[in-house]
This record gives C-alpha cells, sequence and structure tokens, in this order.
C-alpha cells in the first residue's frame, strides 16, 4: 500500500495561513491533494494538520484527515521526520500498514503527476531509501560569495576564479515539493540527503521556494503561465 502524507501545520509565521491561502483560485492545498489523487498510486491521501480549518479544506478536496497531529509536531522546530513518522505509526495502529508513503509539501503547487510517478518507479526499481526531487542551482556555486564583518565581498571557494564554467562540477539543491520513501527509511529515521537516496531532476522553471510575499506573487505568475501553456500546447 502506497500512502501520501501532507503536511500543514496552521502556524505559519512569514504568511500567514499559507496553507489554505487562495492561490490562483484555490487554497494552496488544494493543488497538492489534487495532483495526488490523479497520480493513481495512493491508497490514502492523508493530511497531518494541528489546525481543524485546514483539516476542512483537505477533506472538502478529497484528503483524509484521521488524525489530529499533537502540539509536540506543530511548532516552528518540527521537522519533517517526526510528522512522517507519527502518520505511519498511526496507520500501523489501525492495521493499515503501508509499503511506501510519500511526503508532499502543501505549498508546492508546481508538483506533477509525472513526477510522482517517476519518483515512484524509480524508488522500487533503485531498492533505495528515497527518491526525491531536486534541480540545479542557476550558478556555480563554486564561486559563490560571502559578506565579511567589514562589508567586503570573499569567494567561498577563491580557488575556482579562473575555473571555466564547464569543468565546475554541477550542483543541486533540494526543490522542496515529494519525498518518497520506504517504510522502514521513514521508521528507522534514516536521512534523506544521504548516499541511499535517487534524486528526480526538474526544470528550474517547475520550482519555486513559497517563504515571502514576493515568491508569492512570482509563483502565482510562473504557475498561470504554465497552466496556459498545459491548455494549449504552446511553450
Amino acid at each position: 500500500m502506497n500512502v501520501a502524507v501532507i503536511p500543514a501545520r496552521g502556524g505559519s509565521k512569514r504568511i500567514p495561513r499559507k496553507n489554505i491561502r487562495e492561490f490562483c483560485g484555490k487554497p494552496m492545498i488544494a493543488w497538492t491533494i489534487e495532483t495526488a489523487i490523479k497520480c493513481g498510486y495512493f491508497s490514502k491521501i492523508i493530511v497531518s494538520t494541528d489546525d481543524t480549518e485546514i483539516a476542512e479544506v483537505a477533506r472538502e478536496y478529497g484528503a483524509e484527515v484521521p488524525f489530529i497531529r499533537p502540539d509536540s509536531l506543530s511548532d516552528d522546530h518540527s521537522g519533517t521526520l517526526p510528522v512522517v513518522q507519527h502518520a505511519i505509526e498511526w496507520l500501523k495502529a489501525e492495521s493499515k500498514i503501508p509499503d511506501y508513503v510519500c511526503c508532499i509539501y502543501a505549498t508546492a503547487p508546481f508538483v506533477q503527476v509525472e513526477d510522482l510517478r517517476q519518483g515512484f518507479e524509480m524508488l522500487v526499481k533503485e531498492k533505495c531509501n528515497y527518491v526525491f526531487s531536486v534541480t540545479s542551482f542557476a550558478f556555480p556555486i563554486q564561486r559563490a560569495l560571502w559578506k565579511t564583518e567589514h562589508n567586503r565581498v570573499a569567494m567561498f571557494q577563491p580557488e575556482h576564479l579562473n575555473t571555466r564554467s564547464q569543468d565546475l562540477k554541477e550542483a543541486y539543491h533540494d526543490a522542496g515539493q515529494f519525498y518518497w520513501g520506504a517504510r522502514n527509511a521513514w521508521l528507522e529515521g534514516k536521512g534523506v540527503f544521504e548516499e541511499d537516496s535517487v534524486p528526480v531532476l526538474l526544470p528550474r522553471y517547475r520550482v519555486q521556494d513559497i517563504d515571502t510575499t514576493e515568491d508569492w506573487v512570482r509563483a502565482e505568475y510562473l504557475f498561470r503561465i504554465l497552466q496556459q501553456e498545459q491548455l494549449t500546447g504552446v511553450k
């Protein structure tokens, strides 16, 4: 059995009520739920929340909210891993033991059915702990700068000042959309960003972290363009 777990706590500080704020005509979380449903790979789609309003919206769009997440897993310091572990333990107590669990973020409207399916198929084929979405950095990280205490700049890796871009190793970062994992990998607390994980590479134009109002506005513009392309088939 495959289960999707969508973490969605109610205490977002930088963008209040972010998980259910309207995004391109629907509550933000609705896009994630609907994509998980369309994927067709999940026996259950569970929203883990501490908030009754989020729970109501989640159920309206087709997800299950079989429990209210405890306060101990709902503060600013609660990580994804213990939230997923809690959901799996709840399922085990109900004799509904999943084989694979996919954590999908509620604030990932760009997640696509094909990516979720590819992630699951890679997880089974590779027999790894996790498969998760990544995208490439737009600029060589070897030439990254930092600001000194005297308001000057310095390179993190000055030895690469004159290295050609094509000779530098390409770097990737977490796309913040989904994390497929084997049940035992989650329960044993295996790290996602470790050797036994496999990436699903996404193009940068389908990745947007949404933490500020500026992020939100940019994401809506980009999302509308992508929707229009899907409707017309024109890129």
